[in-house]
Formats: structure tokens, sequence, C-alpha cells
């Protein structure tokens, strides 16, 4: 693959993960911004010490330009290094089209960079956690992503291996059964934190973490669709024509010419 192309690739991957990142906003702003502020009230009622000092950022500002802000910037920088990753990954996985590849990354990425650590360490909503442990949480879980990126790939290049003499169907399932022994040796050895306070309502917990869980995937999702299409128009550059050409009553069509 040529600069060319994967500069035109990368540009892409940042339109789409901007659109992506529009679409995640507006399923945080829904589903996660109630349970921010339903977390906050609880943690303000059941504080033992009232501190009021100047509030520097206040709670709207946060919930409309910050967070569109950083979910928006998150989304580019995002797409532009999904993109990469697709460059390198394109032709390596398998037989597949632009768009299959696209959409086939985004999930392996969404299940690697997100769902297996978040299973591990979870996200936690405001009240919840010692302060006094969140370097050590924040490391852990920054580890497990970087593990959950590794054995993937790992696991990848094992499938590969395995197939000529497994088959690719037991390939696969071989390959898959090491991702999920390593995984869940890896979830047994590395300590765990239970720091949710005793009456805290379970409700808005897990409502809070299925939230920040469909941000993932709406982010994820929206954008392996938006740029697979994008790609192909990249990578195919007659997809479009084809596409046009097949339409119902295409071929009955005839360009008019001028007088």
């Amino acid at each position: 693959m040529n600069s060319v192309t994967v500069r035109n690739l990368l540009v892409r991957g940042m339109l789409a993960g901007l659109a992506a990142g529009l679409l995640a906003l507006a399923v945080s702003y829904f589903l996660g911004e109630p349970r921010v502020d339903a977390a906050i009230a609880y943690e303000e009622a059941h504080a033992h010490a009232h501190e009021h000092g100047q509030e520097l950022v206040s709670r709207t500002m946060q919930s409309t330009a910050g967070l569109s802000t950083g979910v928006l910037v998150y989304g580019v920088a995002f797409g532009g290094i999904a993109a990469l990753a697709y460059c390198f990954a394109l032709g390596r996985i398998g037989r597949f089209g632009p768009r299959a590849s696209a959409l086939l990354l985004a999930v392996a990425g969404l299940v690697a960079v997100y769902v297996v650590p978040f299973l591990k360490y979870p996200a936690n909503p405001p009240a919840v956690g010692d302060p006094d442990t969140i370097g050590r949480r924040t490391a852990l879980y920054f580890l497990m992503v970087v593990l959950s990126v590794l054995l993937a790939v790992a696991t990848v290049i094992l499938g590969k291996r395995l197939a000529p003499r497994l088959g690719n169907w037991n390939a696969t399932l071989a390959a898959g059964a090491f991702l999920v022994l390593v995984v869940g040796l890896a979830y047994g050895f590395l300590p765990s934190f239970n720091e949710v306070p005793e009456h805290y309502p379970a409700t808005l917990l897990w409502q809070f973490r299925l939230a920040a869980l469909a941000v993932q995937v709406t982010l994820w999702t929206s954008f392996g669709l938006v740029f697979g299409v994008m790609a192909e128009r990249v990578l195919v550059p007659g997809a479009a024509e084809a596409v046009a050409a097949e339409e119902p009553g295409a071929a009955g069509r005839k360009t008019p010419v001028p007088h």
C-alpha cells in the first residue's frame, strides 16, 4: 500500500471518527449524563463534610462544551489510529472486502480495547472508588488494555499459524480458546477493587456502566460502518459507479446530449 493511499485512508479515518464521535456524543449526553447527575446528587447528599470551594468549571459547562470537546477530539484521534491499524491489517486477516475488514477491525478493537478491560475494571460513577487508589487503578486498567491488545494480536497470529494444519474452523476455535484462557488467567492474577459504598444504589451503578458501554459500542460500530464505505471508495475506485449501474432502470437511462 503506497503512501498516498495510506494518507487518504488516514484522513477518511479521522472524518469517520468525527462522525462516530457525534453519535457517541448523543448517546453519552442522553444516557450517560443523567446518571452522572444522579451520582453527583447521591455523593453530595451523603458527604460527611461539605467544603464549598470555588468551582473552576461548572457542571453545565462540563456536560455540554466540555463533553463535546472531549468526545469529538477523542473520536478524531481514535479514527486516525484505527485507520492506520486498518492499513496494517488489510489483507492480513483474510480475504475480506474493505467494508467487511473495517467492520471486523472495529468489532475486534471494541472487544480488545474496551470490553475485555471493562469486564475486569468497569467504569465507576462519582462517589464510587477510593481517591487513594486512583493511581493504582488507572495503571492497572491501562495495563489490562495493553495486555488485551497484545493477546488479540497473538490470537490472530496463532490462528493463521494453525490454519494450514487444523483448518480454518478448528484453528479459529483453538485460537479463541487460547485467548479466553489467557484472559481468564490475567483476570485471576491482577488485583481487583471493590470500593462501592455499602448503600450505593445498585441500579444507578449498573445504569452508569451500561451507558458507558453503550457509548463505546456506538463509537466503534459506527466508525466501522462509516469508515468501511469511505475506505471502499479509496481502495475500489469503481465501486460507486458499479453500484449505480446496477440500480433498477439504470440500463435504460441515457445521458442527455446537449443541442
